[in-house]
């Protein structure tokens, strides 16, 4: 059986030589990426933050991108990059030093858009013991800071931004891509976990100051494993509070649910029977929080629980 190759196989010259040409075609949960772009700074961040992820074969690809210097002065005077789908460009340029952020948002909205065989929330979801917490929140919330301190603490990634619920099976379909955090973010999880590997930053994008962070080795080579939605968790950082978990009513966790998905409306009867079987099957909670180790104890509690 031939072994599996995985980014870190390729030489940083190798990779640039594929991406630069004919593409990098690379396996990300259920899809098949086919990436082009001729910016090192591009080659570079994939080299770090997607190192344990498989290549796929070239024959086949969801989505066919390509990041790209737009045209014009815009090429060479303060220049802008582009982010292509099949040749067309769905979004405004954005600088030039922010490629590879545009090709992880572009890729997000790839799926949110066009992967309909899943209903597709915006939020995070992790998993322990084949469980699955699903965590959906607005921005400045912390639940982006809050997976990513879960997933160096035994969670299992399956996405910081996008969760798939299949609606044959009702299970969680896992993506593990790199984490999106922002701001003070950023710092707090430096801090947290010092060994926990960083991409590039980005200082002045439209959402701040963004770094992307490495997913556990171990949640990319599981992302084939689908898990069982157990929790639904609506997390709130709040400066100086004692943590307080407590239990939401299922009906006011639909609506919130409902609001945050991107899909739900054109998928009609199938989008609320999946919603539906999903909070049937959940505990529903409130989370406020200040202290990370205080959320991640609180999580553990959960698992415990469940499994007794």
């Amino acid at each position: 059986m031939t072994p599996t190759l995985r980014v870190a196989d390729l030489s940083e010259s190798d990779l640039h030589s594929r991406l630069s040409r004919e593409g990098l075609w690379l396996k990300s949960g259920p899809f098949s990426l086919h990436i082009q772009s001729r910016e090192r700074a591009v080659s570079h961040a994939i080299a770090c933050l997607y190192r344990d992820h498989a290549l796929s074969a070239s024959d086949f690809a969801d989505f066919h991108v390509e990041i790209a210097r737009a045209a014009g002065v815009r090429r060479w005077l303060k220049p802008q990059i582009q982010f292509h789908l099949d040749g067309r460009t769905p979004f405004k340029p954005l600088p030039h030093a922010q490629s590879f952020a545009m090709l992880e948002w572009g890729l997000n909205w790839c799926i949110a858009t066009y992967c309909q065989q899943f209903l597709v929330i915006h939020a995070a979801v992790v998993e322990r013991n084949g469980m699955a917490a699903i965590l959906p929140a607005p921005p400045g919330s912390g639940k982006s800071t809050l997976t990513a301190a879960l997933i160096q603490r035994g969670w299992r990634l399956c996405s910081d931004e996008l969760t798939l619920i299949d609606p044959g099976t009702g299970k969680v379909v896992a993506l593990a891509r790199p984490v999106n955090l922002k701001n003070d973010s950023i710092d707090i999880i430096r801090a947290f976990e010092p060994t926990a590997v960083f991409g590039p930053e980005y200082p002045d994008t439209h959402k701040g100051r963004v770094a992307h962070l490495r997913p556990p080795r171990q949640s990319v080579e599981r992302a084939s494993e689908a898990a069982k939605p157990r929790w639904v968790v609506f997390p709130q950082w709040a400066a100086g509070e004692p943590l307080n978990l407590t239990a939401l009513q299922r009906s006011a966790a639909f609506i919130q649910l409902a609001e945050n998905a991107f899909n739900y409306n054109m998928l009609g009867e199938t989008g609320f029977r999946t919603l539906a079987d999903t909070i049937d099957r959940c505990d529903c909670l409130a989370l406020r929080y200040s202290r990370l180790d205080d959320a991640i104890r609180a999580f553990d509690g959960l698992a415990d629980e469940a499994m007794a």
